[in-house]
């Protein structure tokens, strides 16, 4: 995706770079992300100008702002003018001033112009993904005219595969064009033939990018169309930069369910310092959580020491209550992520986790009272003399724990949601230490009701 302006090289590199020049751009990647950036800038000004471009646009090469500081001034600005516009605008969003500014500048104020405009936007709207580089045409034109205009614009263009019709005078956008529509119309009859009887899709460009994504999947897109609101094109959002979104969105869900902050780089990357400043903050925040648990324990600490029997079981019903709570958890913040939810299912979720977490608990429950029973009964452990009553107060609380345990991790994306957080923040750690201490107190009232006047 070629803008304009042609790689300086100084010179040819002996070794392995000639080899590189013939090898797909992903596998030029990989070879360029195991070296360190001052080799890897050396090789990159080995290559071709086009392959050296074709390279840099892709997002899945490491260190290219390192690289970029490595590049002479003129070099760089000759693969910034290269490669695709979004691409450009993610690359200046990393880069450290001032060579951020210094390479902006150096620029054709066109391409300058379109890289700002992209900068403005916000980091996860569809606007920040979107690139200007795509085939727009007037609904005057005729089918021939198109394919021809396509023939002269097909290299510096993202994607060729939906053609974007604009009304000749307003400018603003009346249909998407297929490329299979025009090849198989009547190149004498208008574009406007070709076209779809419905409207085109379209999203604003302050719009989040995941409902890009949503309705590209939903609908079976190659592109979809980014307007302003009088309906002017802006740019549109294509299927890879979907795929390279849902990548990185997943990618930061994850390590978000972990219990940590999301990494701005890949693992290698992120210093010693950052990794701590990463993870160190949630795990003070959940140790200081976890104290809690420390705290219902010592609530407790009479009951423990008349029925000293029922530690036994205390991460037994602890990790039940977690591990349900962390299963509604991603199952929710993913339906939510996805928009199979909205904030009003609340309670249409509620309904369905209720008798979900009582059944569920009922399954452990038993399971929990005939482990008890056979252990007894095989002589393997002795409960002592009311250990039927040990088990019910295990099998009843695990019912009690895995219930709200289901509940609370099923609410909790929806509470995050709707005060403005990431629901992705309800995190298998947070959400297990949640209903931990709960799960005590559930645990140690259950134990309260069946053992009184026996064990306590």
């Amino acid at each position: 995706m070629q803008n304009s302006g042609e790689v300086v090289t100084s010179g040819t590199h002996a070794g392995p770079n000639g080899d590189l020049a013939h090898e797909r751009a992903p596998d030029i990647v990989e070879a360029l992300n195991a070296q360190e950036p001052a080799v890897a800038a050396s090789m990159l000004r080995a290559l071709p100008a086009e392959r050296a471009i074709e390279v840099l646009d892709l997002p899945g090469l490491d260190n290219t702002c390192e690289i970029i500081a490595e590049l002479p001034t003129e070099t760089a600005v000759a693969l910034l003018s290269g490669v695709s516009d979004d691409r450009a605008a993610d690359i200046f969003k990393e880069l450290i001033e001032p060579l951020r500014t210094t390479l902006l500048n150096r620029l054709n104020p066109d391409t300058r112009a379109t890289i700002s405009t992209l900068l403005a936007y916000p980091e996860r709207s569809a606007g920040s993904i979107m690139t200007t580089e795509f085939v727009s045409v007037p609904s005057s034109w005729t089918i021939a005219e198109v394919l021809h205009h396509i023939r002269m614009v097909e290299r510096t263009r993202e994607t060729v595969y939906s053609i974007f019709v604009t009304d000749p005078v307003k400018k603003t956008l009346i249909q998407a064009v297929p490329l299979r529509r025009l090849i198989s119309g009547d190149p004498h009859a208008s574009v406007l033939t070709a076209a779809p009887a419905r409207k085109p899709l379209m999203i604003s460009p302050e719009a989040d990018r995941m409902e890009a994504a949503r309705l590209i999947s939903r609908y079976d897109l190659l592109a979809v169309a980014v307007v302003d609101g009088p309906g002017h094109i802006l740019g549109i959002v294509t299927v890879d930069d979907v795929i390279d979104t849902i990548v990185e969105e997943s990618t930061e869900d994850a390590q978000k369910f972990g219990g940590m902050e999301a990494l701005d780089e890949p693992y290698l990357r992120i210093s010693f310092l950052e990794m701590i400043k990463k993870r160190g903050g949630w795990l003070c925040a959940l140790f200081l959580s976890e104290m809690l648990t420390a705290s219902a324990m010592q609530t407790f600490q009479s009951e423990l020491e008349k029925a000293i029997v029922l530690t036994l079981f205390i991460p037994l019903i602890m990790s039940s209550g977690g591990n349900s709570g962390s299963q509604a958890t991603s199952l929710l913040i993913r339906a939510l992520a996805l928009h199979e939810l909205r904030l009003r299912d609340w309670w249409r979720v509620a309904l369905r986790e209720l008798p979900t977490g009582l059944a569920l608990g009922a399954i452990l429950g038993v399971i929990g009272m005939v482990r008890i029973t056979l252990w007894q009964t095989l002589g393997i452990f002795d409960y002592g003399p009311h250990w039927g009553l040990v088990a019910a107060t295990v099998g009843s609380a695990l019912v009690g724990i895995v219930t709200f345990g289901s509940l609370s991790g099923s609410m909790l994306p929806f509470i995050l949601k709707r005060i403005g957080f990431d629901p992705a923040s309800a995190s298998a750690p947070f959400v297990a230490t949640l209903v931990d201490v709960t799960g005590l107190v559930i645990y140690f009232g259950v134990a309260a009701v069946i053992l009184r006047g026996t064990l306590l």
